[in-house]
């Protein structure tokens, strides 16, 4: 029996994630920061109807799981409900800003620790990563990477002693902003507790190309999604699928780079603010716009 070259390759591992139903699927996942006004229980069944694998879970004040609302058996009814449901947490959303000052940036480590109890409670075979911008503006860069570094070795001590992942992600309208500026930090913190967040239509804002991000896949986390339009001084964020954005060429470029994280949809502020957002709506379309390049089909 002759073989071909792509099965040879897939043989001998050397395409371990493209060889057929043997590759795991990158898990495809939702931001419930897009569903604040939808109730928890009726969240997760719309993600698990339209055939998500996992959500984010937004733990800023007012949302589904900041975690001093989310009691000892809140925590367990949740994680039993996911059961149910089969679904898992992909993610932990925080909103923190960093260089802060000595106070705030005391209060941020507070809120991260509640964080991580909040991942071990929910999976303890797993706790999910917390991730989170960091604010500032791109001009600042400069001014304030050394401390930035700083604050955030902190962050990957308190990381590594409740042994959970902390992932940062660049923003176009934030200090962190260049894919320079973040291998230039995750070099400097040099820790496996302080990881990226990865969201490619921050770079695309600023025609960054696709390949050019490649650098940061290494320190890479956890992925969000969603398409963008506009420049650095005025955007606009949008659905997955209501812009340009290649999501076959970005599902390529995670596989190639042997990403196996979730790649979660995110849906910004700037959307689901707007009169008449439907959030069962923006997580079925978002799921079509992406789902076959991450050979997913929609459930009907």
């Amino acid at each position: 029996m002759s073989l071909t070259r792509r099965e040879l390759l897939c043989a001998a591992g050397a395409l371990p994630f493209v060889c057929g139903a043997a590759a795991p699927k990158v898990p495809l996942g939702f931001s419930l920061y897009g569903m604040k006004s939808v109730a928890l229980p009726e969240a997760l069944k719309v993600c698990r109807t339209v055939g998500y694998d996992g959500v984010e879970l937004a733990l800023m004040p007012g949302y589904h799981a900041e975690p001093k609302a989310v009691s000892a058996n809140d925590r367990k009814e949740l994680r039993a409900r996911l059961a149910d449901l089969g679904l898992s947490v992909h993610g932990l959303m925080e909103n923190l800003q960093e260089p802060a000052a000595d106070p705030a940036h005391k209060a941020n480590l507070e809120r991260l620790k509640a964080a991580t109890e909040l991942a071990h409670s929910l999976a303890p075979d797993a706790p999910p990563p917390i991730e989170t911008v960091l604010g500032g503006k791109p001009a600042e860069w400069d001014k304030v990477r050394a401390q930035l570094a700083e604050r955030l070795g902190a962050w990957a001590e308190l990381g590594q002693s409740t042994r959970t992942v902390i992932a940062v992600k660049p923003h176009v309208a934030n200090a962190l902003h260049t894919v320079e500026g973040a291998v230039w930090l995750m070099k400097q913190v040099n820790s496996p507790w302080l990881r990226l967040a990865f969201d490619y239509s921050h770079f695309e804002l600023r025609g960054v190309p696709l390949e050019r991000t490649r650098a940061l896949l290494p320190y890479t986390a956890f992925v969000h999604v969603k398409d963008a339009k506009g420049k650095p001084e005025k955007f606009e964020f949008l659905l997955p699928g209501e812009g340009a954005t290649d999501y076959s060429a970005l599902a390529k470029l995670l596989t190639t780079a042997k990403y196996a994280g979730p790649v979660v949809v995110e849906v910004s502020g700037q959307v689901s603010n707007k009169p008449g957002y439907d959030a069962a709506s923006a997580a079925k379309r978002s799921f079509a716009a992406i789902g076959a390049a991450f050979a997913r089909d929609l459930k009907k």
